[in-house]
């Protein structure tokens, strides 16, 4: 079956669009409980495959999930399995992260070596020296970690070389079920592992210093249940500002915090964007030609990774050269060859890209490779001239919830197709 987004450009955006959860903080979150036999409550949960998937996983180690609108219920009385297959890892990176509570509650674990999307090799051994660190005996062989720690875990002193929010995750839960006190040096700033570390506190464990580079943690030998409102998602309300820009209109997001986006509003205001925000919402206006601006990725507070495409895509409509430098993945330009079918004009050259900005891009049949190079397809189909046919819209579903439907209501002309003319689903006027 082929199926695939069709979006007619060139119409302004105005209108409201309420911010779903944050996919990079449910999915942590959500395999933090693993860590207790008690339930955990979760709100503002999105509809998404990369959620469906996380629940299945921890359904596979004996948990129990009930899920009613965006509110789901988890308790994991007892883990009835230590083995994360590749054929249950491959599909979503982020199930790599149950080897900490695994070895943490159940002292022993197999776990598959993760795959996901193709945007580089995001390396987990930092993961992997720091559980090492704390006491874990691992080997890998034949693409699985090996894990255990017949003793149970150690606190430990740890030094990333990279604030890897990955890493962080995977030691903040494992120290929290660590009798002790561990401190994770060099670690990620990002809102997500605030998010995690506030409910692991809730939980029961003691943790200073999460939004800094040096986090303590002060485990216990037993954690309890939480209740948790999901924070919103940052990169899902940057992807409805960045279409705004390339589109035109007035588009404005809530349910979201604005001290979670980082160097990204500076960004926009650079653009020559007009922007307002409060303590929950970002609204960005349009009145005039869009400015280049020079951006580079980085960790939390800098300019987010998971941006850059879509950033690319708006900054085709810039009235100039922009240039946008990734430091975080080296191989994230793949949605550049399809920006291209479009019209634009990009060079790339290893971890730099230059943008030579036009007024004019056209639509076209292109591919979106990963979640967020799909979602720089649909802000550029929305800024150009006629129709664009996005073909591999599966990656969108990983994470922009009801993405037509929300498009639709600030006047996009965006539909979803599935084959067959009947088929045809079309939205918006």
């Amino acid at each position: 079956m082929s199926d695939y987004i069709e979006i007619e450009g060139e119409k302004p955006l105005n209108g409201v669009v309420k911010i779903s959860g944050a996919k990079n903080a449910a999915l942590p979150q959500l395999i933090a409980t693993l860590l207790t036999a008690e339930q955990c409550e979760f709100e503002n949960v999105p509809a998404l495959e990369d959620v469906s998937l996380t629940l299945h996983l921890l359904e596979h180690f004996g948990g129990q999930a009930a899920r009613t609108s965006d509110k789901v219920k988890i308790s994991v009385p007892h883990l009835l399995a230590s083995e994360a297959s590749y054929s249950l890892v491959k599909a979503l990176r982020a199930s790599f992260w149950v080897l900490a509570p695994l070895l943490a509650r159940g002292r022993a674990a197999r776990v598959a070596l993760p795959g996901g999307d193709k945007i580089g090799a995001r390396p987990v051994d930092m993961h992997l020296e720091g559980l090492a660190q704390m006491g874990a005996d691992i080997k890998v062989k034949h693409g699985v970690v090996l894990a255990t720690a017949v003793d149970g875990l150690r606190p430990a002193d740890i030094q990333l070389r990279f604030p890897s929010v990955g890493a962080t995750h995977q030691l903040l839960m494992a120290a929290a079920l660590v009798p002790g006190t561990s401190i994770i040096r060099g670690a990620a700033r990002e809102p997500e592992v605030e998010a995690l570390a506030s409910m692991l506190m809730q939980m029961g464990a003691d943790i200073e210093g999460t939004g800094t580079a040096t986090i303590i943690i002060r485990g216990k030998e037993e954690l309890g249940g939480a209740k948790v409102r999901l924070i919103g998602d940052r990169i899902e309300a940057g992807t409805y500002l960045l279409a705004g820009a390339a589109a035109g209109g007035s588009v404005r997001v809530n349910g979201v915090n604005p001290l979670h986006f980082g160097e990204f509003l500076d960004l926009l205001s650079k653009m020559n964007l007009d922007l307002e925000y409060g303590d929950d919402y970002v609204q960005v206006t349009r009145a005039g030609d869009l400015k280049p601006v020079d951006a580079i990725t980085g960790p939390f507070p800098r300019f987010a990774t998971d941006l850059q495409a879509p950033l690319m895509a708006a900054l085709c409509f810039a009235s100039g050269i922009s240039t946008i430098e990734e430091t975080v993945y080296e191989g994230r330009f793949g949605h550049v060859s399809e920006l291209c079918r479009m019209g634009a004009k990009i060079q790339v050259d290893q971890q730099f890209a230059t943008i030579h900005g036009q007024s004019k891009m056209s639509g076209a049949e292109v591919d979106g490779h990963d979640i967020r190079a799909a979602a720089s397809l649909v802000v550029a189909a929305l800024g150009s001239n006629g129709t664009s046919v996005i073909y591999e819209p599966h990656h969108l579903r990983r994470g922009y919830e009801a993405l037509e439907a929300k498009f639709s209501n600030i006047g996009a002309r965006i539909g979803y197709k599935i084959t067959d003319p009947e088929d045809f689903v079309f939205t918006g006027c």
